[in-house]
């Protein structure tokens, strides 16, 4: 059921531009492996600004993610992930969301977007939680949030697998996506 508030009240929050501070966030993912567990990794966030009018409910971000940042702590799996297999860093260097809307739902924000990775855009919708709003001890107005969703990577062309001989496949379909960030409030 989605609220039907057109407009909300967020303690703390302040109208203007909002620019990602890359030290303080991160963009982590996870997938199943041999079906049996799980393999994180992260990407560096190359660029986020978030565009904050008065009503909440009409922000915009956009997000770029570097792909060849790709780190799962093996150099070989990084490599494959880099490669035309998987993200084909060379022809397709970053990933960009776009939002399309942001919305109330049962009490919880989710912002819908349009995610593209390997030249491939499909919509998504992140559960989008924040943190909180503080002052850093050099006078910046920051803001913390974290974002989840979940995609299917073949959805993006990321169909590369292989069987395994005791049934089933190498690389899981669902890759959870989870952002945390932190911005600060462009000083004008």
């Amino acid at each position: 059921m989605t609220d039907t508030a057109t407009t909300i009240d967020v303690p703390g929050y302040k109208t203007g531009t909002w620019v990602l501070d890359p030290a303080h966030s991160e963009v982590s993912f996870s997938v199943r492996h041999m079906m049996i567990s799980k393999v994180r990794g992260t990407f560096g966030l190359k660029s986020a600004t978030l565009i904050a009018p008065a009503n909440p409910l009409e922000a915009k971000v956009e997000a770029s993610v570097d792909v060849a940042s790709v780190d799962t702590k093996d150099d070989g799996r990084d490599n494959h992930l880099r490669s035309a297999d998987f993200f084909d860093a060379e022809n397709h260097p970053t990933m960009e969301f776009r939002s399309t809307g942001v919305r109330v739902q049962d009490g919880d924000f989710l912002v819908d977007g349009d995610l593209t990775i390997r030249g491939v855009t499909k919509p998504v919708t992140f559960d989008f939680e924040f943190g909180g709003f503080g002052i850093d001890p050099w006078g910046n107005y920051k803001a913390g949030a974290t974002a989840k969703a979940i995609v299917n990577r073949e959805d993006f062309g990321l169909t590369w697998n292989a069987a395994l001989e005791t049934g089933g496949v190498l690389v899981g379909k669902d890759i959870t996506i989870t952002l945390d960030l932190q911005g600060a409030l462009q000083q004008d």
